[in-house]
């Protein structure tokens, strides 16, 4: 038995999957602190204890999700890919993740965060949220500018609107997928939107 005052041991990464889980099924406003204690196995004591509050549990999943499924956006940071093949596998490889029947479908991060609680309570998961969207646009638009450097795109693409065009796909798959777009005609929509690629390149 553990010494008096000393906290549970728990399988942290245990804990997180099942929250990232819940969170990610039911959006962050939706998830009960009781439903999360279930899905954790944890008591309050221990969930305040090891995470501080909710708000702070739900960044450490989104953190979990970012280095797990969500980390399919990390292809637009490698160098080593083609930059025009690196938004190929941005938008094929989110569309099968977001559709993969063995998780809750959709995008953690574009469905998960308040949008409505303005209290600084709730600023971390504002913030958690909004900062993975920060970088996967930045690093949609490096790409899109390494593609311009090395000829992939014509000189003089206005790269801040192809960044917008691809991020706001890759956040509208979300949407979709929700509503029931099967992912063979998601990926149909990429494929028409690596066209509009390939004429900038020919422009």
């Amino acid at each position: 038995m553990s010494p008096a005052g000393r906290p549970r041991a728990f399988d942290e990464a245990h804990v997180l999957e099942a929250a990232m889980l819940l969170f990610w099924r039911q959006g962050y406003e939706a998830t009960s602190l009781a439903q999360l204690r279930e899905a954790t196995g944890l008591s309050s004591a221990s969930l305040y204890g090891a995470f501080g509050s909710k708000e702070g549990l739900f960044s450490r999943a989104v953190e979990h999700y970012i280095a797990g499924p969500g980390s399919i956006t990390d292809v637009v940071a490698d160098e080593a890919v083609e930059p025009c093949e690196a938004i190929a596998r941005l938008l094929h490889g989110s569309i099968d993740m977001q559709t993969d029947p063995s998780h809750p479908q959709g995008c953690l991060v574009a469905l998960s965060g308040t949008v409505q609680a303005r209290g600084a309570e709730h600023a971390a998961v504002r913030e958690v949220v909004a900062a993975r969207r920060a970088t996967d646009r930045a690093r949609i638009a490096a790409t899109v500018a390494r593609a311009v450097t090395s000829g992939e795109l014509a000189e003089g693409t206005d790269v801040n609107a192809i960044t917008t065009m691809v991020h706001g796909f890759l956040l509208g798959i979300s949407t979709q997928v929700c509503d029931g777009v099967p992912a063979q005609q998601l990926h149909a929509a990429a494929d028409a939107l690596l066209v509009v690629l390939s004429l900038a390149s020919a422009a």
